[in-house]
């Protein structure tokens, strides 16, 4: 099994950045696809960005892109998302979530589909 660990989150202004990570233990990323995901109060689960394990690619929803960046570190294990420009509706608890390989890119934004979660870390933006 995978187990998932995130951290990074904390409380900060509007325009600063913030670097989130996702640890793997129990085993390593290999073979697996990985994800963000937030949630705020009374809102729904929503899709962030994707890492995809074969070639790497990156997907992003349109609320975050150009200032949002998911990235891989396989020697660390780690899953990593830099947030600049971060904005007061940025705020959320932010989850990693794993997906194996064998799932195409279109299936990224389903949480449904995800086995593996992590615990979640709070990022607060305040105006």
């Amino acid at each position: 099994q995978v187990q998932l660990v995130e951290s990074g989150g904390g409380l900060v202004q509007a325009g600063d950045s913030l670097r989130l990570s996702c640890a793997a233990s129990g085993r390593t990323f290999g073979g697996y696809s990985v994800s963000w995901f937030r949630q705020a109060p009374g809102k729904e689960r929503q899709f962030v960005a994707a890492n995809s394990w074969r070639g790497g690619r990156t997907y992003y929803a349109d609320s975050v892109k150009g200032r949002f960046t998911i990235s891989r570190d396989n020697a660390k294990n780690t899953v990593y998302l830099q947030m600049n420009s971060l904005k007061p509706e940025d705020t959320a608890v932010y989850y990693c979530a794993a997906l194996p390989a064998t799932y195409y890119s279109d299936s990224y934004p389903d949480p449904r589909l995800y086995d593996y979660w992590g615990q979640g870390t709070q990022v607060t933006v305040s105006s």
